[in-house]
């Protein structure tokens, strides 16, 4: 009898590290989570390690989406319970401000990733660039991690600042396509205004019209486009970029609001060959 109660113990123990080892986190599965993903640089502080990751090497000039994660240092574990907000600001000789940003949130499904983006309108240049502050909560606790970061110029225009008709600052980045294709494209754009140095709102309930041409093509333009629309959930203006052959082109652009009235861009037209509002893609 006692050998049966012994045996019984024995598998009991067993099976509560069994399970216990089911809920340790894996270190390959959570490498996983930022499977495709480069890092980009990190910032830290005296507890923590803020990584940054993208699709890319670098922060470009224009849309960037970011993922982070962050690295306890004592411990050398990720927190997976935090609550993030985050400031950019250019630091320039007269002035500092602020870009368009998200809201940072949990990459649903994972344990240890966070993500959001930030557009940047402008790069950053000699004796005046970027600096990137996090402020954020861990279990009651609030920490603040601040660093620069380098944010280099893009090859083609994929995000304008400009002044509409309205006298309203406003700053117009293309998301989507980042990889065109010979197709008809979904084409995604952010439309901001700045409110302040430090503050830039969505615009909603604006429209765009769209009119892409290869000016190295005679100009020629192409069929199936639809203009950009403003989408509540997503927060941005959404229409479809049809796009022929590769090569260079010019997504001319005319803003409205929600009168209809133009705030900036022209008809492209035989006596006028672009649009003064435009974005640019190259593949």
């Amino acid at each position: 009898m006692k050998s049966i109660t012994y045996i019984f113990s024995i598998l009991f123990v067993l099976t509560i590290f069994s399970c216990s080892d089911d809920n340790d986190d894996n270190p390959e599965d959570l490498n996983k989570e930022i499977e495709g993903l480069i890092k980009v640089t990190e910032i830290s502080n005296d507890e923590h390690i803020i990584e940054i990751y993208s699709t890319q090497a670098k922060l470009y000039q224009g849309y960037n989406e970011l993922t982070l994660r962050i690295v306890d240092k004592l411990t050398d574990e990720f927190i997976t319970n935090a609550t993030l907000n985050w400031m950019p600001v250019m630091h320039m000789t007269d002035k500092n401000h602020s870009c368009p940003k998200s809201e940072i949130s949990k990459v649903a499904g994972m344990k240890t990733t966070y993500e959001g983006f930030i557009i940047f309108q402008m790069a950053g240049m000699m004796n005046q660039g970027w600096d990137l502050t996090f402020n954020y909560d861990v279990d009651g606790n609030s920490y603040t991690a601040v660093g620069d970061i380098d944010v280099m110029m893009s090859e083609k225009q994929v995000v304008t600042v400009f002044t509409g008709t309205d006298d309203v600052r406003y700053i117009l980045a293309l998301i989507e396509p980042s990889d065109p294709e010979v197709k008809v494209n979904d084409m995604f754009a952010g439309l901001y205004k700045m409110e302040s140095m430090m503050s830039f709102p969505v615009v909603k309930n604006f429209s765009i019209e769209l009119d892409p041409r290869m000016p190295s093509m005679g100009n020629h333009s192409s069929p199936n486009n639809e203009d950009l629309v403003y989408d509540a959930s997503q927060e941005n203006y959404q229409g479809k970029l049809s796009l022929t052959m590769t090569g260079y082109w010019k997504l001319n652009l005319r803003l409205m609001n929600e009168n209809s009235e133009v705030l900036k861009g022209e008809l492209v037209t035989e006596e006028n060959e672009s649009s003064s509002l435009y974005l640019e893609i190259e593949f």
